[in-house]
Formats: structure tokens, C-alpha cells, sequence
């Protein structure tokens, strides 16, 4: 049985965090942090977003200020108005893409990415990201543009495994389906949020490891049950 895996683009393929602070600094200046702070109460799905890319990038830039969430609102409007800005991304591990298409390949993954991009100027969210991942040595890549529970989408796609850099998007999957969350997370492993520990997911610091443990597992195409039961025991293999 092959496996069917999602895989989210922003934070996890796809550099949101080094777009996005190249559009602030050209209308804010050097050395803005884009996300809002934890003490600011900011609960909308936008701010949160952009504040996990930026928490999981890598190499980030001297920092002097955090943006206002009125410059943040004119950040999006401006994204909004930028044609095809989804294609303009790059990669964050250069390769990953080409990689995670030739896996699927051999393997026979069905692959989908997911993604909740609003949008912008010029094609829709969905061919502007199906471009993106050719471009990047994906070919005929399947995008699904969705909203709320990642969990749920997990649940109605029969998904084995959802990879993903956001911790709230991987305990979705964990509660709301049966399929495995890998939460890819580039920070430091301290800065992990309190009690991922105890979720049935596995953590990986980069794209390579994610297909790499995928890549190890065996499929059985008569044993549905007993696959996702192996997918579960060699993601919580120490």
C-alpha cells in the first residue's frame, strides 16, 4: 500500500519568512520582526503564521523593532496586491523539493500539499503554487487550498502522515485524524512548546529528515491496518 502523505508549503518548503521580510524592509526599512510578539494576545491565524515562520527560519537578521499590527495589516495588503507573489518564494532547503518528488517517485507516494495562502494579485493561490513546485522539480503537483483543521482535512483525504512546520497544524492532525503529524521545526529544540512531548508525532529539523524516515518505512499493499501501525511504531522509534 503506498503511502498518502500532505505536506504544507509556507515554513516548510516554501520561504514565507525571507518574502515577507523582504516586502517589510522595502516598505518599513531594515530590521523590522514581522510576527507580533507573544505578550501582545494577538490570536489571528495571520500573525500566528507569519510569527512560526519566523520563529522555525534559520539565519535571521539583526532585529530593531517588531512591526505594529497596522504595519502589519499594510504588509498584507501590499503582499495582496503584488502579482503572483506565491511564485516569488524561495526555497528554504535548496533541492528539498526535487528530493521529496523523486522519493515520492520511487516509493509511489500520493503526494498533496496544503496550504492556507490568501490572494493575491494575478493567478489564483493554487497555480501560482502548482508553478512554484514545478519550478522546483515537483512535476504535476496537487495542491489543496484549505481553511480550519488540518486534522480534518487529514481525516477526509485517509492521510498516513501530514508534514508540517506549525506545532498547532500537527496537533490538529493528531486529534482529529489518524494519521501521523511530523512537525518540522528548525528551531531549537528548547523553544518547543510545551507538552508536543506527549503527542503521537515525531519531530525533524529539516525536509531531508522528514523523507529519509519516510523513505525507511515498509508498505504491505494487503495490510492497510498493520502499515499505519508500522508508520506509527518507526516515527516513535528512538
Amino acid at each position: 500500500m503506498s503511502l498518502r502523505i500532505a505536506c504544507d508549503l509556507d515554513g516548510t518548503v516554501a520561504d514565507i519568512g525571507a518574502a515577507l521580510r523582504r516586502e517589510a524592509m522595502q516598505l518599513f526599512g531594515e530590521g523590522v520582526l514581522i510576527g507580533m510578539s507573544a505578550e501582545s494576545g494577538q490570536d489571528d491565524t495571520t500573525s500566528s503564521w507569519v510569527a512560526a515562520s519566523e520563529a522555525n527560519h534559520v539565519s535571521k537578521p539583526p532585529v530593531t523593532r517588531r512591526l505594529t499590527q497596522r504595519e502589519q495589516d499594510r504588509l498584507w495588503r501590499h503582499v495582496r496586491e503584488c502579482d503572483n507573489f506565491w511564485e516569488a518564494l524561495p526555497e528554504i532547503e535548496p533541492g528539498a523539493v526535487a528530493r521529496f518528488s523523486a522519493a515520492a517517485a520511487r516509493a509511489r507516494w500520493e503526494v498533496v500539499f496544503l496550504t492556507q495562502r490568501p490572494s493575491t494579485a494575478g493567478d489564483t493561490v493554487q497555480l501560482q503554487s502548482q508553478r512554484w513546485l514545478r519550478a522546483h522539480g515537483f512535476e504535476l503537483p496537487s495542491v489543496c487550498v484549505v481553511s480550519g483543521s488540518r486534522g480534518r482535512v487529514a481525516a477526509s483525504l485517509s492521510l498516513d502522515a501530514v508534514i508540517d512546520d506549525r506545532p498547532d497544524n500537527c496537533l490538529d492532525v493528531s486529534v482529529d485524524s489518524k494519521a501521523m503529524p511530523l512537525l518540522l521545526w528548525r528551531d531549537r529544540p528548547g523553544r518547543l512548546p510545551p507538552g508536543i512531548s506527549r503527542l503521537q508525532l515525531r519531530v525533524v529539523s529539516t525536509m531531508a529528515e522528514a523523507i529519509d524516515l519516510l523513505s525507511g518505512l515498509q508498505t504491505n499493499s494487503s495490510a492497510p491496518r498493520g502499515l499505519l501501525s508500522r508508520l506509527r511504531q518507526a516515527l516513535h522509534a528512538s
